[in-house]
């Protein structure tokens, strides 16, 4: 079954342009990793710097692998300081039957 994660990340206003430059490569890496359906960007209407992550992977394995590389030799180290707070990651399986 399917597994969507969506990755919300609010930066600090004054360091967008950084964050749009490291996201670009971060979603690059992402969309090429083994098992990554698709990523989809959603930038809040109200708060421009609040940005979701819409991520479609093929399985919930998929996503743990992709977990388990962002979390060791894959870290995104130079993300932390432009964040103006902790990321909220939601986790949940499609079910196209509903």
């Amino acid at each position: 079954m399917q597994q969507l994660a969506i990755l919300e990340l609010t930066f600090k206003p004054e360091s967008l342009d950084a964050a749009r430059e490291i996201m670009t490569r971060v979603l690059k890496e992402t969309r090429a990793f083994p098992g990554c359906v698709r990523v989809e960007t959603v930038i809040d209407a109200k708060s421009s710097n609040v940005w979701r992550f819409l991520e479609l992977w093929e399985s919930a394995e998929h996503d743990a692998e992709y977990r388990k590389f962002r979390a060791g030799e894959g870290a995104i180290t130079d993300l932390g300081p432009l964040l103006a707070g902790a990321p909220s990651l939601s986790m949940g399986s499609l079910d196209a039957s509903i």
